[in-house]
């Protein structure tokens, strides 16, 4: 239940900061934040992170549906509250994505991401690719951890 709450708020976050960058930003020039570290500025990515592989975004729409089937598919065996905050992020952060592609231009599984965050000598992101990464950073540390999923720990390696 709890990754489905995570989840839920971080699309809602993502899709409502989206309609905000595209009602108040596209077309416009960036607003520029801690100066100049941070710049708010309406962007379109059909590729992956850091536009890898732009045009290929049929590829990563059936990736996004992947992802969310095994998120799916993996919560029914989840007992443990970090990996249920973890799997929710990421799977809060393939819908967001997921729903650009399938209901942006120029059509049904082919939409540009709308990225709109911008750090100084970083790529342009969302809120969907920080819910991802964040999500990414603490499956590494859970598992280094030796915590699974279903809550139980990993015997120590000798």
């Amino acid at each position: 239940m709890l990754l489905f709450v995570v989840a839920s708020i971080a699309v809602a976050a993502d899709v409502a900061s989206k309609v905000v960058v595209v009602a108040r930003l596209e077309g416009r020039e960036p607003i520029r934040l801690l100066g100049g570290l941070l710049t708010l500025e309406a962007s379109r990515n059909s590729g992956a992170a850091f536009s890898f592989a732009e045009g290929a975004t049929l590829v990563f729409t059936a990736v996004a549906v992947g992802v969310v089937v095994v998120i799916a598919r993996t919560s029914r065996r989840l007992r443990s509250t970090p990996w249920a905050i973890t799997m929710g992020l990421l799977l809060g952060g393939a819908v967001g994505n997921l729903l650009d592609r399938l209901f942006r231009s120029p059509g049904i599984g082919r939409g540009a991401v709308v990225d709109f965050i911008h750090v100084r000598h970083f790529a342009v992101f969302n809120v969907a690719d920080s819910c991802i990464t964040v999500g990414a950073a603490l499956a590494v540390l859970l598992s280094l951890r030796g915590l699974e999923i279903d809550g139980t720990r990993k015997a120590a390696q000798p």
